[in-house]
C-alpha cells in the first residue's frame, strides 16, 4: 500500500503488481505446510529441547508440532539471541489458549492475498485478536467518461468472510482496492470532475452493499508518485463521505513519511494528514521495505519507524488512526545486486540448510545472518522475530497507533502470540 519503490515486495502503487507477482510466484512454488497440529493424547511440550534432546530421532520433531499450553512470552523465546533450532523447532507452536488475550490494545488490520492460502486460515484462526482484515482482491478500473468498474470479485469467498467474521464478530472484512491501469489522463479527468468522483463513489458503495463488505482499504496515494496532492486530498475526502453516509469504513493506504534511506519527506505529509484524518477511518501506513537489493539491511529500522509517525503526527490528536506497518515477510539480499523475497516456510527451510548465528542490529531492533552459497555468493538475510515484531508492538503502543501486518500468511504462527 503506497509510495512504491520499484522493487518493493510488500504492497501497492503502480509497481505492486510486479511485486505481488512475484511474491505468487514464490508461494505457489512452495507447498504450504498444514497449518493445524491438533495434540489429543500426546502431552504439550514445554520450554525448548536441550542438546542431547536435538539429537533424538525424528519423532521428537513430530511431538513438537503440538500446540503450546503457554505463550511465547513465557517460553522464553522473544529473546534478542535466538537460536536457528529454536526457530524452526518452535515457529508452529502458538498458544490457541492465548487467542482471546489482547497483549495490544490498538486497532489490527492484517492483510491477506488470493494467492497465499495459509493468510485465509491465519484470518479465520486469529480474528479475534484483529478488527479488521483487508483481502487483496478488488481493482477499480476506469472505463471511459464517468464510467466505472470494479474487477476481482471473483475472489471473493463468502464461506470464509463468514468464518472470519464468526470468530470475531467485531471484525470488519475491507477489501483492498486498487485504482489500477490507470493512465495519467483518467486521474487528470476525475481529478478535475465531480461528476467523476460521484460516479466513482456511487459504485463503491453500491459493490460494498452487494456484496457485504464493511467498506474498504483505498489503494491509490503512491500511483502519482506524490504530484497532485491537494487533488488526491479532495478526492480521497469525497470518497470516505460517500462510505460513511453508507455506513462504511474506509482505509487510506499511505507510503512513508521519511523515504527509506534518506532525510527527505515522502510523498505523503503532515498537511495531507491532517486534512484527511477527520475523513478517514484509518491510515494504512507502509513502513517497511527500507532496504533495496543496491542498499542491502533491515525492513524497517525502529528510529524510522518511530520517524515516520511522528512527521505525520507530531500531536496525538488523531495518531490512533495511523496502523503502524508491519512486515511479517524477509529478504534475502546477495552481493550479486539480487534480494529474493523470503516467506516463513522458505525462511525455516534456510535456516535447517545453513544453520545459521542469528545476530542482532541493535540500531535497527532487527535480526539478520550471513551464509555464503558454494559459489562463493555471499548472502544476508533479514526476516521478523519475536524480538523484532515485540518492539515494534511496543512501539506502537508508545506512540498510541494501531498496527497493519503485511502479510498474514507469510509470518510464522508463533507470531501471533504477541498480539
Amino acid at each position: 500500500m503506497p509510495a512504491a519503490h520499484s522493487w518493493n515486495y510488500a504492497l501497492s502503487g503502480p509497481s505492486q503488481q510486479s511485486r505481488e507477482e512475484l511474491l505468487k510466484e514464490k508461494t505457489e512454488m512452495r507447498a504450504v505446510l498444514p497449518f493445524l497440529y491438533i495434540c489429543i493424547s500426546a502431552p504439550v511440550i514445554r520450554g525448548t529441547l536441550s542438546k542431547t534432546d536435538a539429537k533424538k530421532s525424528s519423532k521428537v520433531q513430530d511431538t513438537e508440532t503440538a500446540l503450546a499450553e503457554r505463550p511465547v512470552q513465557e517460553r522464553g523465546l522473544v529473546v534478542k539471541d535466538p537460536q536457528w533450532r529454536d526457530v524452526v523447532r518452535e515457529e508452529k507452536r502458538y498458544c490457541p489458549h492465548a487467542i482471546p488475550t489482547h497483549h495490544f490494545q490498538g486497532a489490527v488490520l492484517g492483510y491477506i492475498t488470493p494467492w497465499n492460502s495459509h493468510g485465509y486460515d491465519i484470518a479465520k484462526l486469529f480474528g479475534p485478536k484483529m478488527t479488521s482484515v483487508s483481502p487483496v482482491w478488488l481493482q477499480l478500473r476506469r472505463r471511459g467518461p464517468e464510467s466505472f468498474h470494479i474487477t476481482g470479485l471473483h475472489d471473493h469467498d463468502p464461506g470464509w468472510v463468514k468464518a472470519v467474521r464468526k470468530a470475531n464478530k467485531k471484525n470488519k472484512i475491507l477489501p483492498r482496492l486498487l485504482f489500477d491501469g490507470w493512465s495519467y489522463q483518467d486521474y487528470m479527468s476525475v481529478l478535475d470532475s465531480e461528476d467523476e468522483i460521484e460516479e466513482i463513489g456511487r459504485e463503491v458503495v453500491e459493490v460494498a452493499k452487494a456484496e457485504g463488505f464493511d467498506g474498504y482499504t483505498l489503494e491509490l496515494w503512491s500511483q502519482l508518485g506524490g504530484n497532485k496532492r491537494k487533488e488526491l486530498v479532495h478526492l480521497v475526502t469525497h470518497l470516505c463521505k460517500f462510505l460513511k453516509a453508507g455506513k462504511l469504513t474506509c482505509i487510506l493506504v499511505i507510503p512513508p513519511a521519511v523515504s527509506p534511506g534518506t532525510n527527505q519527506l515522502g510523498m505523503f505529509g503532515k498537511e495531507d494528514f491532517e486534512k484527511l484524518a477527520p475523513h478517514v477511518d484509518a491510515f494504512s501506513l507502509m513502513t517497511y521495505d527500507y532496504s533495496s537489493p543496491g542498499r542491502p539491511g533491515p525492513s524497517s529500522p525502529l528510529p524510522w519507524m518511530r520517524d515516520c509517525v511522528l512527521k505525520l503526527a507530531p500531536q496525538t490528536q488523531w495518531r490512533h488512526k495511523i496502523l503502524l506497518g508491519l512486515n511479517l515477510y524477509g529478504l534475502d539480499f546477495s552481493s550479486h545486486g539480487g534480494a529474493e523475497p523470503l516467506l516463513g516456510g522458505r525462511y525455516t527451510e534456510l535456516l535447517k540448510e545453513v544453520k545459521p548465528k542469528l545476530l542482532w542490529d541493535e540500531y535497527s531492533g532487527e535480526h539478520y545472518f550471513n551464509y555464503r552459497r558454494s559459489n562463493a555468493v555471499k548472502h544476508v538475510v533479514y526476516y521478523p522475530t519475536l524480538k523484532s515484531l515485540q518492539l515494534r508492538i511496543a512501539l506502537a503502543a508508545e506512540l498510541g497507533t494501531g498496527i497493519s501486518m503485511w502479510e498474514l500468511g507469510q509470518g510464522l504462527d508463533y507470531f501471533y502470540d504477541l498480539l
